[in-house]
């Protein structure tokens, strides 16, 4: 299953220009079956989407998962999740994060062929370390202990050293740096991550720097692909 992490800044690009459709076309050029988006809705109340549901329908084969709670937002402080057919969203679950500011995380369960069952995290972490550490410690606390071997957090983490902070995730979990994703213009800095646990296997990773990607957010998006550990295998 190929995972794609984009912080896509309300689908404004480095031309200033609001290009909802300049996404989507980066976001269905990827072949990732699952999209974990930061960004996705405006900042401002009622928090409308950065990308019209109906520009999903018309330019990819993605389903959004129903993490708004509202008619107008895609996702959950701006996180939100797409899906390709194939794969089965069983749950989900709005993450209330503590922050200076208004910080969530969304959480969706999905079933998919020759994986099974995934927990799928979806994040952006706060600017002040401090913050990020406590969020980190949230999110973690929040995953049911049967959970952590099958789970992917995935996110702008916002962390600039090589290892992201992600100790504060604790035991059970591995950190996968695709590379660097910020700034677009210029990345020098990988706040894009992704967190796994140990009953999956990361079979490749990397950032998306052609084509439109290279304008259409400040971050460029990653991509990670897991398959099960040869152990899960043999228990399944």
């Amino acid at each position: 299953m190929r995972v794609l992490s984009y912080n896509i800044r309300k689908a404004v690009g480095l031309d200033g220009r609001r290009n909802p459709e300049r996404v989507m076309s980066v976001i269905a050029d990827s072949g990732a079956d699952v999209v974990i988006l930061q960004e996705a809705d405006r900042r401002l109340a009622p928090r409308p989407s950065a990308i019209p549901r109906h520009l999903i329908d018309l330019h990819s084969a993605y389903d959004a998962v129903d993490l708004g709670g509202t008619d107008v937002s895609l996702g959950w402080h701006g996180n939100a999740v797409l899906v390709k057919p194939g794969i089965s969203v069983t749950g989900l679950r709005r993450l209330t994060l503590p922050g200076l500011e208004p910080r969530g995380a969304v959480q969706v369960e999905v079933e998919a062929q020759g994986l099974g069952r995934v927990v799928l995290v979806g994040a952006h972490l706060a600017l002040l370390r401090r913050w990020r550490r406590l969020q980190m410690q949230a999110i973690r606390a929040h995953l049911e202990p049967g959970d952590l071997p099958r789970t992917i957090i995935a996110g702008d983490f916002n962390d600039w050293t090589p290892d992201g902070g992600t100790t504060p995730f604790g035991e059970g979990l591995s950190v996968v740096t695709p590379g660097r994703s910020f700034h677009a213009a210029y990345p020098v800095a990988a706040l894009d991550r992704f967190v796994h646990g140990a009953a999956l296997d990361v079979t490749g990773s990397g950032v998306i720097r052609q084509g439109a990607a290279r304008h259409a957010s400040d971050h460029l998006p990653v991509w990670a692909e897991f398959a099960p550990t040869p152990r899960d295998r043999r228990e399944d």
